[in-house]
């Protein structure tokens, strides 16, 4: 029995018919929404217990778009209902803005499934082997653009439009706007190579020798990276630079090396070799060397007024603050050696040597004689 001959039974005809048709369509959706919207809410709580992120995820991105869903279903049905009875050629768009608005729901909920699976994926609390944040951006970027072109394929060939001739047109319109807009596409692929390549991701600290480019990543888009300096101003570079230039990554280095002259006095010439010895043994005694790279105290020449001995040792941290406090650690014990052994760091002297023969006149001396003067 069809809801006409109920509401027949009913003795409801005419438009009194027609109004109880389209509320009784909007109580069952109401009613509907309400018991999937409870429903859900209970599986959230029920999912948030479990260790598996996937099916947070997907709840999560659905709840939205299904209640969307139920409504436009419920509403395109009222809509054919009225249809029905009044014949009006308005509502022969019904099904076309039925079916599009249904593949946007869908993108909807594609499209948010895909961000929260980027959180999960790049997020130690979710997962036990986090992945790297830029590889996961540029993928997720990618999926969210072919799920949106695609959904704009469908939508175009549900409206009547040939998609064949669409994409023929994009052939030839692509030649032309890749021509007018190359560098757009050059910052494109510029940026498609670092995703692949991965040089540096964001978070790390980069520098270029070919340009004035030095600075903590922030985000890497499509067209431009943005670069915080360490003067906190935001540098915004092209892409496509870095397709012709050479970057640093300092964030990856395995050490940081302390390379050191210092030099002592030439009186001092007996401790020397006693000294670089106690030096030597203090840095592969040092908590923070790393004794398993080059470690090297060598006295290595004779300069203007000192004798020179150099170290060149790595520390195992790579931060930058706490590099220092060890450098400073680390030069502080080797003056407290050099003071041990009884000498002295060298300072810039110079000595004149008289000949014997020289004197001074006995006329001049009293002049001389500041005492006597």
């Amino acid at each position: 029995m069809d809801m006409n001959a109920l509401l027949s039974q009913l003795g409801l005809q005419g438009d009194g018919a027609l109004v109880a048709s389209v509320f009784v369509v909007v109580f069952v959706t109401v009613v509907i929404n309400f018991v999937a919207l409870h429903l859900l809410r209970g599986v959230v709580k029920h999912i948030e217990k479990t260790k598996n992120y996937w099916d947070d995820a997907l709840v999560l991105a659905a709840r939205k778009p299904l209640s969307v869903l139920i409504w436009l279903l419920g509403i395109s049905w009222a809509a054919e209902i009225v249809a029905v009875d009044t014949q009006a050629a308005i509502f022969e768009a019904i099904g076309p803005v039925r079916e599009v608005t249904v593949v946007v729901v869908l993108t909807w909920f594609i499209v948010g499934f895909i961000q929260r699976a980027e959180v999960a994926l790049t997020s130690p609390d979710k997962v036990d082997d986090p992945l790297d944040q830029t590889t996961v951006s540029a993928i997720g970027k990618l999926i969210r653009i072919s799920v949106i072109i695609t959904a704009g394929l469908v939508m175009m060939q549900t409206l009547g439009y040939s998609i064949s001739g669409i994409l023929a047109f994009g052939g030839v319109g692509g030649i032309a706007i890749g021509f007018a807009a190359k560098d757009l596409l050059a910052n494109f692929f510029g940026g498609l190579m670092i995703y692949l390549d991965r040089p540096f991701k964001v978070g790390d600290w980069i520098r270029s020798p070919d340009r004035q480019i030095e600075g903590t990543v922030e985000k890497i888009g499509w067209r431009l990276t943005c670069i915080r300096t360490f003067d906190k101003r935001p540098l915004y570079v092209p892409n496509s630079t870095f397709t012709n230039i050479s970057v640093e990554n300092p964030s990856r280095m395995s050490n940081r090396r302390i390379y050191e002259t210092i030099g002592l006095r030439y009186d001092d010439s007996a401790q020397l070799e006693k000294i670089v010895a106690a030096v030597k043994a203090m840095l592969k005694g040092h908590p923070e060397i790393d004794v398993n790279k080059t470690l090297i105290v060598n006295f290595n020449g004779y300069g203007p007024s000192s004798l020179d001995f150099f170290i060149y040792t790595f520390t195992k941290t790579t931060d930058w603050i706490h590099f220092h406090d060890v450098k400073q650690d680390v030069l502080l014990k080797i003056l407290a050696i050099i003071a041990d052994h009884g000498a002295d760091v060298a300072y810039p002297t110079s000595t004149i040597h008289l000949p014997d023969t020289l004197h001074l006149d006995r006329h001049l001396a009293p002049a001389l004689d500041p005492i006597q003067s």
